[in-house]
């Protein structure tokens, strides 16, 4: 008994005080944020069809299904052309900051705006990889994604820097984005403008106060004990994201696994030979034509498909196996990008797949990254991996705003 309690309290310690996966964090959100910004540019010509003024999805008709599914958009704001074009512009920066990890707490609210906004305006005219972008922008709102590989973490790192030379930090871009939300979430409240459900305008109130309460107790508070309670939070919140990313991945693969064995085509090993001879899905005709012209390919596939998406659930207690599939189904993910012409499908799912990457790994990829960059730019100083910027460690006293 004193075993197992030793066990849950080092569990509960472990879980209230780090944030974990820092590395793993780091990959989703550059993941999601750079397949969402290489859409919207693909889609830049095609956008007023898509979500805008020019589409068979015209604005009535939004209307009147968001005033019955509750959904949340900023494009129900005004039906005007110039305020379409501010609203995707704003989506195209917002992915491009928080791939780069600059404020991603700010960014990573705007990036959940953008993609609910333009993908509630027409539902109609997505697919399974914009179901799991729509929901993994939610998620990052809740996470702890720029301790590393971002400009928050060399920016608390020279912070900490030039504390330890005795100088003043002050955050002035901070409390100006914070003080800017603010005043644009109180004229739309006032004015009455969302017409959502309240789950989302609670969010970013939500968001905009804790943003409020973690500057004034890193300000004001007299004692560390205030600021370490606000990390167990921020921390506890992150963890809980994790698991639901985690939960979510499994839940999509052993959900399309075992609907894919209850059909004939998957039990006699012949599915993968017919989406190959869709035209919609053959961008590259001749190389679908190779692969479906070899019946061991076609069954390899088919099956290898089904036994990869049932298993993965089930060997994440194995830690080698697992690594084996996850990068069977990355590397299915690539070849269903450029055999079936599905690139932000798969970019959506590889992304989510690197939560279950192993951080040694990611830990070569950044030690390489530093070496190829310390190459290109022999002046530049190399950023260190192993450990998360200051600003997000308990116990802490920093005045800003927090990544």
């Amino acid at each position: 008994m004193n075993r197992f309690s030793l066990s849950v309290s080092a569990a509960i310690a472990r879980v209230t005080g780090s944030a974990l996966a820092p590395y793993q964090s780091a990959v989703v959100r550059i993941g999601f944020s750079a397949t969402w910004l290489l859409f919207l540019l693909r889609e830049f010509p095609h956008r007023n069809e898509l979500y805008g003024p020019d589409g068979p999805w015209n604005w009535d008709l939004a209307r009147q299904l968001i005033d019955t599914n509750g959904a949340f958009t900023v494009l129900m704001w005004s039906d005007g052309r110039a305020w379409f074009e501010a609203v995707y512009l704003l989506a195209l920066l917002a992915a491009a900051l928080l791939l780069v990890g600059w404020r991603t707490r700010a960014m990573s609210v705007l990036f959940m705006v953008g993609v609910l906004s333009l993908q509630n305006r027409s539902v109609f005219v997505g697919d399974g990889g914009d179901n799991v972008l729509h929901l993994m922008s939610i998620y990052l709102v809740f996470m702890r994604c720029g301790r590393v590989w971002s400009l928050d973490a060399r920016r608390a790192r020279r912070a900490d820097e030039a504390r330890a030379r005795g100088e003043r930090v002050t955050d002035r871009v901070g409390p100006a984005l914070w003080a800017a939300a603010g005043f644009v979430l109180a004229c739309v409240t006032v004015a009455g403008r969302f017409h959502s459900d309240w789950t989302i305008p609670a969010l970013l109130w939500a968001a905009w106060a804790a943003q409020a309460l973690w500057w004034v107790v890193g300000r004001r508070a007299k004692s560390a004990q205030p600021r370490v309670l606000l990390d167990v939070i921020a921390d506890v919140l992150h963890n809980g994201a994790l698991v639901v990313i985690m939960a979510e991945a499994c839940l999509i693969y052993a959900t399309a696994g075992w609907y894919k064995i209850q059909g004939s085509r998957w039990q006699d090993g012949t599915a993968a030979y017919y989406p190959l001879h869709l035209d919609y899905f053959s961008p590259w005709p001749g190389l679908a034509d190779l692969l479906a012209g070899s019946g061991t390919m076609v069954l390899l596939a088919t099956y290898g498909t089904v036994i990869v998406q049932v298993a993965f659930p089930f060997t994440l207690a194995n830690r080698r196996l697992k690594n084996v599939l996850l990068a069977l189904m990355m590397t299915e993910h690539a070849v269903i990008a450029v055999l079936l012409g599905l690139p932000f499908f798969s970019l959506a799912m590889i992304a989510t797949d690197a939560v279950f990457l192993p951080t040694t790994f990611l830990h070569r990829v950044g030690g390489w990254a530093a070496r190829a960059h310390g190459r290109l730019s022999p002046g530049a100083r190399r950023t260190e991996q192993a450990e998360p910027p200051v600003e997000e460690s308990p116990g802490r006293t920093h005045v800003g705003f927090p990544a």
